[in-house]
């Protein structure tokens, strides 16, 4: 069983910044990227950035100089710190796994719970 638990979500001032976490565990050989996705009401889920076990980033255009991914591969953790937000980043923030449970899987698509953020004065 893997587990994805975020956490840091909440209410923020536009130009306010918030830092989400996301945190790995369970059965976890190893771990090629991992991500935050965002859901606002009305729309589809969109990527937002991800990062891989080699570093490597990408960013949505939308968030793009605003908001960065870093990740912690001992701790299996991923981080989303989004400065300068909008309204229009407000959404349910799930954070996402691309990993293997052992060296004979195959990688799987795991996701978290979900967390609001929610942008507003």
């Amino acid at each position: 069983q893997v587990q994805l638990v975020e956490s840091g979500g909440g209410l923020v001032q536009p130009g306010g910044s918030l830092r989400l976490s996301c945190a790995a565990s369970g059965s976890i050989f190893s771990i090629k990227a991992m991500g935050w996705y965002r859901q606002a009401p009305g729309k589809q889920r969109e990527l937002v950035a991800v990062i891989t076990s080699g570093v490597s980033t990408n960013y949505a255009d939308s968030v793009k100089g605003r908001f960065t991914i870093s990740r912690d591969n001992a701790k299996n953790t991923v981080y989303l710190q989004m400065n300068s937000l909008k309204p229009e980043d407000t959404a349910v923030y799930y954070c996402n796994a691309v990993l293997a449970t052992s060296w004979l899987a195959a990688d799987g698509v795991y996701w978290g719970q979900g967390t609001q953020v929610t942008v507003s004065s």
